[in-house]
């Protein structure tokens, strides 16, 4: 006769199955309990670390035990997209730069699809009602935590999840269920000496290994603050427009020598592929831009998140890192508009590129 264990296994195998199928790269069982780790986020609160990201302050019993989100929760089913497969781009005179899995279609969208759809076939595969929940990105869920519990990886010093065959540029996916899974065995760390990551960080933003001050991460200045950019951080920000990858980019686990890029026969990939252009824009075409323009430009991007008055905010930014005369006339124009935050960074802009 088989046991409840069998049971458990043989179902966990089908479900990894139909995550396969759906177009996941890994996919992973954790328990439904706080991670080992959960403490940190309060202490890393109370530091002052999440910036302006009020959100974050919010729900934070939630985010620290999965059981609070679904009453009898029991698995966390945690799954992982890779969302690049190519290499850096060396940088373009006059041209911005965006991190690169917002050059396509927001990945909100496509994940999100998929987790509905591994949601809507647990039920079948166990032959009973399933109550479950899903997030991507939005939920107080603390994804690369379970990510790293349910095996798919470990958190490394940059605090991405790493895994040790797709490397880190990962999108994680998270399906709370009452379902009773076998968990896996936790990933293991193996960051060992390195700190590639935190000596490579433009704007020094790792206080320590393991721990951002998002704050100070390019990641969070040109798209969650919706205010001025410190400027003691704006030189550092280089040409970056949206986001930035750098931490990641130096990891020896995103090397073309360890990173495995799987097949992608659904085409997910190429649904957040960038398009033509997109992750080194035309400075002065982001310049040029009116409110309907960017609407358009980033219609299903994620850069839409930056907002309009923050895109144009960094591209002042960057324009006025790039050393490219030829931009005076775009930023001038920001210099003496009515927008107080643009004319700041506008005037910051002009004194850079007027003394090169």
């Amino acid at each position: 006769m088989e046991d409840k264990g069998s049971r458990g296994e043989a179902l966990g195998e089908s479900i990894r199955a139909l995550g396969r199928a759906l177009g996941f790269d890994a996919l992973g069982f954790a328990p439904a309990a706080a991670p080992p780790h959960e403490g940190f986020l309060p202490v890393w609160l109370a530091r002052g670390y999440a910036g302006d990201m009020a959100w974050l302050l919010r729900r934070v019993a939630e985010r620290r035990d999965p059981r609070r989100l679904l009453p009898g929760a029991q698995t966390l089913i945690v799954t992982a997209l890779v969302y690049d497969s190519g290499e850096p781009q060396p940088a373009s005179p006059g041209c911005g730069r965006v991190s690169r899995y917002a050059g396509g279609e927001d990945y909100h969208r496509v994940l999100g699809d998929r987790l509905r759809a591994l949601e809507a076939g647990l039920a079948p595969l166990a032959g009973f009602p399933v109550a479950s929940r899903s997030y991507v990105d939005t939920g107080p869920v603390l994804e690369r935590e379970h990510a790293a519990q349910a095996g798919l990886g470990w958190v490394g010093k940059n605090t991405c999840l790493i895994h040790p065959a797709l490397g880190s540029f990962l999108f994680l996916g998270v399906v709370i269920t009452d379902l009773s899974l076998p968990a896996d065995p936790a990933g293991i760390d193996h960051c060992g000496s390195c700190r590639a990551c935190l000596d490579a960080c433009p704007t020094q933003a790792f206080p320590e290994p393991y721990v951002l001050d998002a704050s100070r991460c390019l990641s969070y200045t040109t798209i969650e603050l919706r205010e001025r950019i410190p400027v003691e951080l704006r030189e550092a920000q280089g040409n970056w427009l949206f986001g930035c990858d750098v931490c990641q980019e130096v990891c020896p686990w995103n090397s073309r020598r360890r990173r495995r890029i799987p097949p992608d026969p659904l085409g997910l990939r190429q649904r957040m592929a960038p398009r033509k252009g997109a992750l080194q824009p035309a400075l002065e075409r982001i310049l040029a831009l009116d409110e309907a323009a960017w609407r358009a430009l980033t219609r299903r991007s994620p850069v839409r998140r930056a907002r309009f008055r923050g895109l144009l905010r960094n591209a002042l930014v960057a324009a006025g890192n790039s050393g490219e005369a030829g931009l005076v006339a775009s930023v001038r124009g920001y210099a003496e508009g009515a927008d107080a935050l643009l004319a700041e960074h506008a005037r910051w802009a002009l004194e850079k590129l007027e003394a090169v």
